[in-house]
Order: structure tokens, then C-alpha cells, then sequence
């Protein structure tokens, strides 16, 4: 099988749970290598998701390194077998990679948790207010990737509230204010917001401008919860498209400003009120 040329962020994300296995135990890619009985190159291709790796040989990498846990194995096991196409790759070519692997991490995650402070979150944004929203880059982009764009926001949207993902959103006051495209596109939003508010499954808290500190994280944060916390993911939206963070102690951090966030956050009702009250101000 010839090497990939753009693995997958599923397919990276194995790749760097078997490299952490390896140097967890100690090991060398040398010394694995030999007790696999296969060429160095093919571990370090393996570690870098350049090619696949079956079940059976992931049996074989957690032995060699005497990894124990069952719950992680099993979830990488899974992780390794599916081989569905997900609904973004009919966007392949056509948008920035980095849309592509926020699908994908919203799509396998079990549960999402998100902190914004400049915009509304993607997956409770209007038609209007996304189009506006990738409006106004500079330099600006074609129109018919502004439509693009805008569509694969609304499929993303869609495909989130056809699983009713579980997510939970800490939205910075700042964000209900900020105007794309306009006091009525904001109004429509924030009214659209509202109704997400009373799903059963979406949690929608606003961090007030009138608390005694600035809870934390500055810059807009996802934070996805894999089938075991080993699996973990945050993503930081920059510019540049995703960056992603998946490393122990840096899961342990975001966890931490994750519950300073809520603690300072306003309770649901709450937060819908002051959202109605923001709306009636415009």
C-alpha cells in the first residue's frame, strides 16, 4: 500500500497514541521495531500516519510496549476500523483543510464543550450570519467560495443536529454584541440562538463583561471528549486554520480553564435573559 499524502486527522491522531505508547515504555522506534519484527521506517511511518495500521498490528504495538490499558486499546481498535467517508470529503479540494478536520472532530466526538469570545459558535449560526462572517476577510475571498464556505457551515450545522451531539457553549458577552453583517442579521441571530437555547441536548451560558475576572483562555477554544479521556481533543481556532492539543498535560490545562469558565459563567436562564435583552437593545 503506497504511503498517504494527507492523513487524516483520525488517522494522525492514532498515529501519535501509538508514539506516546512507545515512548511511554521506553522504547526506541529501533527497538520496537526488532520485538515486531518489522523495518524501523515502517514504525516511524506508522507513528506518523503516512500508512495504516490493522487491528492486529495495534494488538501487537500495545504488547511490545506493555501498555495495559484496555479502554484506550479498544477505542483505537475502533478507531482503526472504521473506514467510513465522512460527508466533508465531498468538500476536499474545494475549502481549506482545516474546515475539513473540525467536521471530522465534531463528527467522532462523543461530546463537545466550546468557548467563544468573538463570534457565535459555528454550529448556531445562521445562513446570514455566516455568510457575513467569511464576508469580511481580507483579502476577501471569490464569491463562489464564500458560498462554499457558507454551505459547508450549514451541512456541519445540520449533521450536528441530525446525531443531537451533546455540546455545552460558553459564549463571551462581547460575542452577543458583535455585528456581521448588520443589526438585523444579529438580531435574527441572537433569536436563533434563544431557540438552541431550550434543546434538550445544547447548553448555551454567557460569560458577562461584569465578572471580577477574565476567566481565562483568549481565543476561541473546542473541547472534544473521545471515547476515553486519553482521547481527549482541544482545538484552538487561529487564522491559519485548527490547532490541535492532545497531550496530557495540555489536556489537564484546558480541562482546568474549562471549569474556571463555568464557574463564572451565568446559569441557562440567565443567560437567556440577558440575551433577550441584548436582542430588545438593538
Amino acid at each position: 500500500m503506497p504511503p498517504r499524502l494527507t492523513p487524516t486527522l483520525r488517522q494522525r491522531r492514532i498515529g501519535n497514541e501509538l508514539r506516546k505508547m512507545r515512548e511511554a515504555a521506553g522504547l526506541s522506534t529501533a527497538v520496537l521495531s526488532r520485538d515486531l519484527g518489522i523495518d524501523r521506517t515502517q514504525v516511524s511511518q506508522i507513528e506518523a500516519a503516512r500508512v495504516g495500521v490493522s487491528p492486529e498490528r495495534l494488538r501487537s504495538f500495545a504488547a511490545a510496549c506493555k501498555c495495559m490499558n484496555e479502554p484506550l486499546i479498544e477505542a483505537l481498535e475502533s478507531m482503526v476500523q472504521d473506514r467510513s467517508k465522512g460527508w466533508w470529503e465531498d468538500y476536499r479540494g474545494t475549502i481549506p483543510e482545516g474546515f475539513l478536520e473540525v467536521a471530522e472532530l465534531e463528527k467522532t466526538a462523543d461530546s463537545l464543550m466550546l468557548w467563544v469570545l468573538t463570534h457565535m459558535p459555528g454550529s448556531c449560526q445562521t445562513l446570514s450570519y455566516a455568510s457575513s462572517m467569511f464576508g469580511r476577510s481580507i483579502p476577501p475571498v471569490p464569491r463562489h467560495e464564500l458560498e462554499v464556505r457558507t454551505a459547508f457551515r450549514m451541512r456541519r450545522k445540520a449533521d450536528l443536529r441530525r446525531d443531537q451531539k451533546q455540546m455545552t457553549f460558553f459564549i463571551y458577552e462581547s460575542a452577543l454584541w458583535t455585528r456581521f453583517g448588520g443589526i438585523e442579521i444579529l438580531r435574527e441571530q441572537l433569536a436563533s440562538l434563544l431557540e438552541d437555547s431550550e434543546l434538550p441536548w445544547m447548553t448555551v451560558r454567557v460569560v458577562p463583561f461584569d465578572i471580577d475576572t477574565f476567566p481565562g483562555a483568549v481565543e476561541n477554544l473546542t473541547y472534544a471528549f473521545g471515547k476515553v479521556p486519553e482521547l481527549d481533543t482541544v482545538e484552538i481556532e487561529s487564522s491559519r486554520g485548527p490547532v490541535y492539543m492532545d497531550a496530557v498535560n495540555e489536556l489537564t490545562s484546558y480541562r482546568s480553564i474549562f471549569a474556571r469558565t463555568e464557574s463564572m459563567a451565568l446559569s441557562e436562564s440567565k443567560s437567556r435573559s440577558l440575551i433577550r435583552k441584548i436582542a430588545k437593545s438593538l
